[in-house]
């Protein structure tokens, strides 16, 4: 059995279940860019450029179609991207930060527990099924 939205206090884990999906086409192609790699430079200029607007008018744009600026979408999008990465994999924590658009494992940390309330390292510990932990 699947939620499409998770029950009670615990965190969507999808930004498309918790954000207002794009009206327009240029804001859709901004979306859908972070979403294809989540670990690339998504800079305001980048996403404008992808958008065909200026970076000025994509924060407000995108702010006003998706319910967040762009900045904090990416942030959640690569905070998800990390969630699923830690669940699914061993990689270690600096890779994960890397693949994830984090830079250094000491940025995933941080980002990660002022998000989600938990270490990276915790929430691969909570949410593993036993058969996947392996041994420290």
């Amino acid at each position: 059995m699947l939620f499409l939205r998770r029950p009670g206090t615990q965190s969507q884990f999808s930004v498309p279940l918790w954000s207002a999906q794009p009206a327009t086409e240029p804001i859709r192609a901004a979306v859908a860019a972070v979403h294809t790699d989540p670990g690339a430079r998504h800079t305001a200029e980048k996403l404008a450029h992808r958008a065909g607007l200026s970076p000025r008018h994509l924060q407000r744009r995108f702010t006003a179609e998706v319910g967040v600026p762009p900045g904090e979408y990416v942030e959640t999008a690569r905070v998800e991207a990390a969630q699923r990465a830690l669940v699914a994999g061993d990689e270690p924590m600096a890779a994960v930060a890397r693949h994830c658009g984090f830079g250094t494992a000491e940025t995933l940390r941080r980002t990660f527990h002022r998000r989600v309330g938990v270490s990276p390292s915790d929430y691969r510990d909570r949410f593993r099924t036993s058969g996947e932990r392996t041994a420290r």
